[in-house]
């Protein structure tokens, strides 16, 4: 099957158990694959846009109830839909970043919170994680106060991730924004592996914005996200533009600059709009992901010389694995090398790993049902197994 000349029709999910790390949570719901074929020319949404022109006012498709339905799920005050996370990330740090700035981040943050704070001329600051690989209030306290040392005054901005990327953990965001907010700093949420797939209220994690990512945690297509702010904040990052022309004296009425005026068109926002219900409801659900999650790490700690690098019992489908001295021991001197783990898998039905992935890597079990789930765990022993691994029973 091809989509044109040249590009092969995307079955990955139709034929595969997708355990991709940053894919699993972000497959598109039946409804969502609708939307793409009724929504996919660029200006769709714009068939019903009237003054004062912008798109989170237009109200067929219900965009504008749209983004009502997501601040009050959140429990925050106003949102936006945005381009990805990272576009989130930038229009914040633009907001209250300045050259010179310090920004404080973590050392698990994700690449794009620093790109954010570099394209607002800010200077990165980083809390050192633990042992456990965790960020803790001591830590973040700790670090500003360093930051205060350095540069005479305080971060003027906090980037802190709820679920990281590195290792799937999660930290106590409540308890850093109170650190943070005691030196008046403002707190963003990084939601991109919480958003969409575990319950998050802003106002009791005590944050000023929350970002999350369409494309990896709402199933919904790329590139899309949220922005959500509290009602201090809200005026600051989606101000209104006071821009005017010299010759033409042309201003632009309620558009936002932070914005670029409007940022979601089309497919993008109403894929994420025709999953939300979805959304919703699977959020309620995250004891049962765990659940699934939770029989393949058994399965998979239960091969001699693999180790979890991340929290364990894990608290998240997003897992860092060690195997070295497992499937690692038989890439050393297998035919196809470190691929063989991949081939074994994807001939089970299994896909996501990595490949030639045979020391470290991740995988994301959300979204699997209990069936799928023991499936994975069988296919993991009996890969060991076969390779000459010892499994404990």
């Amino acid at each position: 099957m091809r989509c044109g000349q040249g590009i092969e029709a995307r079955q990955v999910d139709e034929l595969f158990i997708n355990i991709d790390p940053i894919q699993a949570a972000g497959r598109l719901t039946g409804d969502a694959m609708k939307a793409v074929i009724a929504y996919g020319d660029g200006y769709s949404v714009c068939d019903n846009c009237r003054k004062p022109n912008r798109l989170d006012y237009i109200a067929k498709p219900p965009i504008a109830e749209f983004h009502k339905d997501v601040a009050k799920w959140l429990n925050m005050d106003a949102v936006r839909t945005v381009p990805g996370a990272r576009r989130g990330f930038q229009a914040v740090a633009q907001t209250y970043v300045k050259k010179g700035d310090p920004v404080l981040l973590t050392s698990l943050s994700h690449y794009t919170e620093f790109m954010a704070v570099e394209g607002a001329g800010g200077i990165a600051r980083e809390i050192p994680v633990g042992d456990d690989k965790r960020v803790t209030p001591d830590a973040a306290a700790a670090k500003i106060e360093e930051v205060k040392r350095e540069f005479g005054r305080a971060p003027v901005l906090a980037f802190i991730d709820h679920v990281d990327y590195q290792y799937g953990n999660i930290h106590d965001v409540a308890a850093i924004a109170k650190v943070a907010h005691q030196y008046d700093i403002p707190v963003v949420y990084n939601g991109a592996y919480t958003v969409g797939v575990m319950p998050v209220d802003g106002k009791a994690l005590g944050v000023d914005f929350v970002v999350g990512s369409g494309h990896k945690s709402m199933a919904a297509p790329a590139p899309s996200g949220i922005l959500a702010a509290t009602a201090e904040r809200e005026n600051e990052v989606f101000r209104t533009t006071a821009i005017e022309g010299d010759v033409t004296k042309r201003r632009f009425g309620i558009k936002e600059p932070e914005m670029m005026g409007c940022t979601l068109m089309g497919v993008t926002l109403v894929g994420m709009m025709a999953s939300f219900p979805h959304v919703k409801e699977r959020t309620l659900h995250f004891d049962r992901e765990l659940a699934n999650h939770h029989v393949v790490m058994d399965a998979l700690l239960s091969i001699e010389g693999t180790t979890c690098m991340s929290e364990y019992p894990r608290k998240h489908t997003m897992t860092r694995i060690n195997t070295i001295e497992s499937f690692d021991t038989v890439a050393e001197t297998h035919k196809k090398r470190g691929y063989y783990l991949q081939s074994a898998l994807e001939e089970r039905g299994i896909t996501g790993i990595i490949p030639g992935a045979t020391k470290i890597w991740k995988f994301n079990t959300y979204g699997t049902t209990k069936k799928q789930a023991e499936h994975l765990a069988g296919a993991f022993v009996e890969i060991a197994r076969e390779n000459g691994l010892t499994v404990r029973e």
